[in-house]
């Protein structure tokens, strides 16, 4: 079920046609368009709205904060409701087949609030989770900040970990920064009840659903693939009914808003996130093929590669093996540090999943405040594949290999 968001107004519960991939990127969150007269949806900028009338707005505030939607007294104000922030909100949901989604300033808040609502709903603070993990993610559960206890486990120990308090299970598939895969559905089982939540940054929901295989929660980092352009920074959190009502309300008391614009921009980029997803995975694939045969390369991380999916997840679990690349150079993190600094094509930063390459050492970066004993080997560098011409890319690698010698 597909939740469809009236911005004039309210939630429907009424299911979206369930349209290919292709076709909900394009049109989600435009259901609304034709009452407005209007092709491209507006920019609602407004950090309050008019009060229909005393009781009613006091009413629609009531459940704009309890989880709900605006009702007939409004938007009431921008921290609870914004009508273009909710048309990427309701696309997003329907990509992820899922009943509603909560935007947020970022991925790391949307990771947070779905947290604090995952300990609001349980009343614990046990909370299971697999590594690899984003480093963001990895270091707020290491830092006790939220107040959690978490247990570290490996996907095949889930059911080991879980207990009658665990109030959520943290996977990323594929893990940042090596793309290990893991079975969601087999996690699932192995959670005992216990909700899943699924990091789907990096696959996106072109290429696999967790909703589908049994997850609670699916979160993206929408600055990455969603956006899509290197411009706005966003997250965004999709499930169930029950899940959205607690965690809308997080949002709020919290103040971890998407900002209107940024919510136009995501919205703007999700039509052409299907083209981009699988022309970027081509080109990860032939690169990956090509650095696994390079004479400077030890060792290569592509879930595509032969042997690299022993479990058959991709076709199973997922459309495809996505566009972020893993490797190790022969020579060591100097020729690492050197490599990232000899590039011309790729940008040397952090992020990914945007129109252009970008390639970076996790270590020191994206996984830098990662406890010491659990970051990724100092030698492996990640690659976020753009758009360019592939030769031009594989160019660039291998002139940046030799010269990092």
């Amino acid at each position: 079920m597909v939740a469809r968001s009236r911005h004039d107004g309210g939630v429907s519960n009424d299911a979206l046609p369930q349209m290919r991939p292709d076709t909900l990127a394009v049109h989600g969150g435009r259901d609304d368009l034709l009452s407005l007269g209007v092709h491209a949806p507006p920019l609602d900028l407004s950090s309050t709205y008019p009060l229909t009338s005393f009781e009613d707005g006091g009413d629609s505030l009531e459940a704009l904060l309890t989880g709900g939607g605006p009702t007939s007294g409004g938007f009431v104000y921008s921290r609870a409701w914004n009508p273009t922030v909710a048309r990427f909100e309701t696309a997003l949901a329907a990509l992820e087949h899922a009943d509603g989604a909560v935007a947020f300033a970022s991925g790391m808040a949307a990771i947070t609030g779905s947290i604090m609502a995952a300990m609001m709903r349980k009343e614990g603070r046990h909370i299971v989770a697999v590594r690899p993990l984003y480093g963001g993610t990895d270091a707020l559960l290491d830092s006790g900040a939220l107040g959690t206890e978490v247990t570290w486990c490996e996907a095949k120990t889930v059911s080991d970990a879980v207990r009658d308090d665990t109030c959520l299970v943290v996977i990323e598939s594929p893990g940042n920064p090596t793309l290990d895969l893991v079975d969601i559905a087999a996690v699932v089982e192995a959670a005992g009840g216990a909700p899943v939540l699924v990091d789907n940054t990096f696959a996106t929901p072109v290429l696999q659903n967790p909703l589908d295989l049994g997850a609670s929660l699916v979160v993206h980092s929408a600055t990455k693939y969603l956006g899509g352009h290197g411009d706005v920074l966003g997250g965004v959190v999709a499930g169930s009914h029950d899940w959205i009502e607690a965690i809308r309300p997080v949002r709020a008391l919290t103040g971890g808003v998407l900002h209107p614009l940024a919510g136009y921009l995501l919205h703007r980029g999700l039509p052409t996130l299907p083209v981009r997803v699988r022309t970027a995975q081509e080109n990860a694939a032939r690169i990956a093929a090509w650095l696994d045969e390079h004479d400077l390369v030890a060792r290569v991380h592509y879930p595509g590669l032969p042997g690299a999916d022993p479990e058959g997840l991709i076709g199973r679990q997922m459309h495809g093996p996505g566009a972020m690349v893993a490797f190790r150079p022969v020579g060591g993190h100097a020729q690492v540090v050197r490599l990232c600094e000899s590039v011309k094509l790729f940008t040397h930063a952090v992020s990914l999943g945007g129109v252009d390459s970008l390639i970076e050492a996790p270590e020191a970066f994206t996984h830098r405040m990662v406890d010491a004993d659990e970051k990724p080997d100092a030698d492996v560098i990640r690659l976020s594949i753009g758009l360019e011409d592939v030769e031009d890319l594989i160019t660039d690698l291998d002139q940046a290999l030799r010269a990092s010698l």
